[in-house]
């Protein structure tokens, strides 16, 4: 049958993901969790004998959509849905990934801000403060910055 579609995805992700090129809340908003592990599984149901649909890393940002015992039905940032084990993942290190190809990290909240890094498809940042229409955010090599709303996933995580 062959390497099932998003597990292939996910591949390109990872390989083009960490690709960071240096140079020039109310109680209707959604609920999102973080993976905690590399390598989580995330099932068609709601049980470890459930098909395996794809393998998210660590900090990968999903929304959830319900909860069944020790499971969440999540979607990813491209809509793909499935379930993960809840050990897996954490609400409280919240994160966000870039969903636009290519990304310009600003010096400040602006587009005239000064270009501190271009950011790829699937890169995942912590947040760390909202202006405006922009957010704050941190990648794991320490390196800060601003994105727009716009580009990332989730777009309203503060």
């Amino acid at each position: 049958m062959g390497i099932p579609r998003k597990i292939i995805k996910v591949a390109i992700l990872l390989t083009a993901s960490f690709s960071l090129s240096f140079g020039a809340a109310s109680s209707l908003a959604a609920d999102y969790v973080s993976v905690n592990k590399d390598g989580a599984n995330v099932r068609s149901g709601p049980d470890v004998k459930k098909d395996l649909l794809w393998e998210v890393f660590k900090d990968f940002p999903l929304q959830v959509i319900s909860r069944q015992k020790e499971w969440i039905q999540i979607k990813d940032f491209e809509g793909d849905q499935g379930w993960i084990y809840a050990n897996l993942v954490s609400s409280k290190d919240k994160r966000v990934i870039v969903k636009a190809n290519s990304v310009n990290m600003r010096s400040e909240p602006s587009k005239d801000g000064k270009s501190v890094a271009t950011v790829k498809y699937g890169v995942v940042f912590t947040p760390l403060e909202k202006k405006g229409e922009w957010l704050k955010v941190k990648h794991e090599d320490g390196t800060i910055g601003w994105i727009s709303k716009t580009l990332v996933w989730p777009p309203d995580i503060l």
